[in-house]
């Protein structure tokens, strides 16, 4: 039962010597380079940016500002962390393009859940950080760039989903 004819190539062929270390090097492309520039300049690699930006500018705000409700605020500058950390785990993920050698990772479901579960969170802690501003301008300026930060994590998770569904669809198909 024949599947088909498989080439392999080498470095060296019966015609000829080896080709030069720099004619392979080239021959390589993308694979062999460590960082994904192309990923800096994308839509997604962006909107990253973007959410990590709106989510410091919220935690400095807050943090630089008098609190009137300890435990509203502390649940406001949790939130706004963890889920900068996650984003920069992902954003480091895509870059150096580890999502390809963890393979038991389903990496487009793991950043759907995560930015789920983080838009959920610091919805809710922009909204109680909203209401416990007393007109404050750090706290006010903390929440608006939390509510920032939650609509952008929003694209995230449509843009997630839409990849999702076009990378099974896809898949089916073959």
């Amino acid at each position: 039962m024949s599947h088909g004819a498989r080439v392999i190539r080498t470095g060296v062929s019966s015609a000829g010597p080896a080709a030069p270390p720099s004619a392979a090097a080239s021959s390589a492309g993308s694979d062999a380079e460590l960082v994904d520039g192309a990923y800096f300049r994308s839509c997604a690699g962006l909107l990253k940016v973007a959410q990590m930006i709106s989510l410091l500018v919220g935690f400095i705000s807050v943090n630089n500002s008098q609190w009137t409700d300890y435990s509203a605020y502390s649940y406001f500058q949790i939130v706004t962390m963890c889920d900068l950390v996650m984003i920069l785990f992902f954003y480091i993920i895509h870059i150096f393009r580890i999502y390809r050698t963890l393979t038991c990772v389903s990496w487009p479901l793991a950043e759907f859940l995560h930015y789920l579960i983080g838009t959920i969170l610091l919805l809710i802690a922009s909204v109680v950080a909203a209401s416990k501003s007393y007109n404050l301008t750090g706290l006010v300026a903390g929440a608006t760039f939390g509510f920032l930060a939650t609509v952008l994590c929003v694209l995230s998770i449509w843009s997630s989903y839409k990849v999702s569904c076009i990378t099974q669809s896809t898949n089916a198909a073959v």
